[in-house]
């Protein structure tokens, strides 16, 4: 077994995940000297364990002394499950919008100081953008994190600033923090934002935000290409594809 796959165990993750799982196995809350019983694990380990995890919030205890599930795995599942749906959903707009301007489209989410690519739809062209799913890129680079950030208004911008430094990834990346307030706010009023060669030379990019029925922002749309081919015109397109997906996810324009 070489060392890239090998497992690694922590025992206390481990512990954990056991006790979480013999949970789950119970249609009613289960008891102390049970879930002992079912893992094999001393009653006085699985008592501590059981205390972090009501700490966390993942396990619950009720009037009886018997554990359940706690109300933070069901959000976690629900956000899964929501980020499962938006991709369901994004796929044929992602494809459709690649189709009409024959270039790569991606959707992405933000996980901390960066945007993350979930999905995309490239051409069939032999020259296009490749932007692997799964791939991050910071906030102050993309077209997306830009909207992003200005969409959290502007303490977040500075927060954000001072967090990272606005490291420089090409000679066109903003690297001061007034220059990335004005462009991000700029970008929120006229609900698209701009990547101009930022986070790669040659590249550029128009974004838009995705919102879900509750008026949040829970994704972003772009639509990348070599800087020499992306058109002004596009951007009203890339908006509507943008508008398109919030509908479909029951936003309503306010």
């Amino acid at each position: 077994m070489t060392q890239s796959n090998k497992p690694y165990h922590i025992q206390s993750i481990d512990r954990a995940t056991d006790l979480l799982d013999a949970i789950a196995r119970y249609p009613e809350p289960v008891s102390l000297k049970i879930l002992s019983a079912e893992t094999g694990l001393h009653s006085s380990t699985t008592f501590r364990i059981l205390a972090a995890l009501i700490q966390n919030h993942l396990v619950e205890k009720n009037q009886s002394g018997k554990y359940q599930l706690g109300l933070k795995l069901l959000q976690l599942g629900a956000r899964l499950h929501n980020k499962i749906d938006l991709v369901s959903l994004a796929s044929p707009v992602l494809e459709a919008l690649c189709l009409q301007l024959n270039e790569s489209a991606n959707l992405t989410i933000r996980e901390g100081d960066e945007v993350v690519y979930i999905q995309k739809a490239t051409p069939k062209r032999m020259m296009h953008v490749q932007q692997l799913i799964g791939s991050r890129a910071p906030l102050h680079v993309t077209a997306v994190g830009k909207l992003i950030l200005g969409h959290s208004g502007v303490e977040a911008v500075e927060g954000y600033a001072q967090r990272t430094n606005l490291p420089a990834y090409t000679r066109n990346t903003i690297n001061t923090v007034q220059r990335l307030q004005d462009e991000c706010l700029t970008a929120v009023e006229r609900g698209y934002a701009l990547d101009n060669e930022e986070a790669e030379i040659d590249v550029g990019c128009i974004g838009v935000l995705i919102f879900d029925n509750s008026n949040i922002a829970i994704a972003g749309l772009s639509v990348s290409a070599p800087i020499e081919r992306r058109r002004e015109s596009w951007v009203a397109i890339v908006m509507e594809a943008g508008n398109q997906l919030s509908e479909k996810l029951g936003y309503v324009k306010r």
